[in-house]
């Protein structure tokens, strides 16, 4: 999980009660004054009734916004977002505009001036009526309002998140094809891929024109990548086939390869040379380290619309897998992270004395 985030979350809800407070004390006040400078109105009790009807609609507006966040209003169309507005500002309207109209800071929207002018046409009970109304109405415009700038403020938001991901993506996968170019092209994998060609040029010519293949897809592939960010699963075992196959001429005996991946799991989509990279990370630092070599075991399942890929290799008593989690496993992880959001994983489990296994968990893309 990005440290940042808490952090990012905490701003931003300082932010909200900053607004929030200025807002409505600024609605407040201004109320205030008009009913202490014009109406006349007792400043004490104005003031009192005044703070009580802010912080009622600060407390109002406050519990909306927990309601559209729960209800996912956000995800709305725009039409339906503006019915969802009116309607609720109606509703919270309604009993605020009762409470005001029964109160003596009424006055500050009283159109009984207005009114008097149709004289005897209204009775006092319709001149009451409509005063109430007018009270409602100008509560439930004032949450349309404070609804339409909180979504304003919202989509501002979450564009620029989503902006500041891209370029967090786009900084992460420059970082990782550098750290997969030197992986894949260091020079030991170089020395060792070459030797065992030229070990088989004279023994076994046809083998060594099909390690020169392999090692040229290989090459190819990791040089390629920087243009991709995802491919398919079987685009990938592809490539980790050629790298084994390799790796098999340079260790013969000491690395045997079991492979269990249904066909309904090989149009998921990975990041590119993940597998590849946990692979190599099982070969250089479990298999590599063993005299007598081992078993490495790629297996794979597609269930809930969930990939699911385990990697299991053997591993010395003291191992240094954890030297080479700095560029394989954190690379991996942040890449997932970016890519597909908390409901990828990438887990290594060290439970047992003598094996390494790595779990990957990667959600089904439509």
């Amino acid at each position: 999980m990005n440290p940042s985030l808490p952090a990012q979350h905490t701003k931003s809800l300082q932010l909200y009660w900053i607004l929030q407070a200025a807002g409505w004390g600024f609605y407040t006040l201004s109320r205030i004054i008009g009913a202490a400078t014009i109406l006349r109105l007792p400043w004490g009790k104005s003031a009192l009734e005044l703070a009580i009807f802010g912080g009622v609609g600060l407390a109002i507006s406050h519990w909306l916004r927990g309601f559209v966040w729960r209800h996912q209003w956000t995800a709305l169309s725009i039409p339906k977002l503006a019915a969802r507005i009116v309607v609720a500002g109606f509703i919270v309207g309604i009993p605020l505009g009762i409470l005001t109209q029964i109160s003596d800071v009424s006055a500050l929207q009283d159109p009984g001036p207005e009114l008097q002018e149709y004289g005897p046409a209204l009775s006092t009970g319709m001149t009451v009526t409509i005063q109430t109304l007018l009270q409602i109405a100008n509560w439930a415009v004032l949450y349309m309002i404070w609804l339409a700038i909180y979504f304003v403020a919202v989509g501002l938001r979450e564009h620029r998140t989503v902006r500041l991901k891209q370029s967090e993506l786009a900084r992460a996968l420059h970082l990782a094809e550098l750290r997969l170019l030197k992986s894949q092209l260091n020079p030991h994998f170089l020395f060792n891929a070459l030797n065992t060609v030229r070990s088989l040029i004279a023994d076994d010519p046809s083998r060594a024109q099909s390690a020169v293949t392999r090692l040229a897809n290989t090459l190819r592939y990791s040089l390629s990548s920087r243009q991709d960010e995802l491919v398919t699963f079987a685009q990938e075992l592809d490539i980790v086939t050629d790298y084994l196959e390799l790796e098999s001429m340079r260790f013969e005996d000491r690395l045997r390869i079991e492979r269990d991946v249904p066909a309904d799991a090989a149009s998921v989509s990975i990041p590119v040379m993940l597998l590849q990279t946990l692979v190599e990370n099982a070969i250089k630092h479990g298999i590599a380290e063993l005299p007598s070599g081992g078993l490495l075991r790629i297996s794979a399942v597609l269930e809930n619309e969930m990939l699911n890929v385990e990697i299991e290799n053997p591993r010395p008593p003291a191992p240094s897998l954890v030297s080479g989690e700095g560029v394989g496993l954190r690379n991996a992880r942040d890449r997932l992270r970016l890519l597909f959001g908390t409901r990828a994983t990438l887990d290594l489990d060290l439970s047992k004395p003598a094996v390494a296994t790595v779990r990957l968990r990667i959600p089904q893309q439509r």
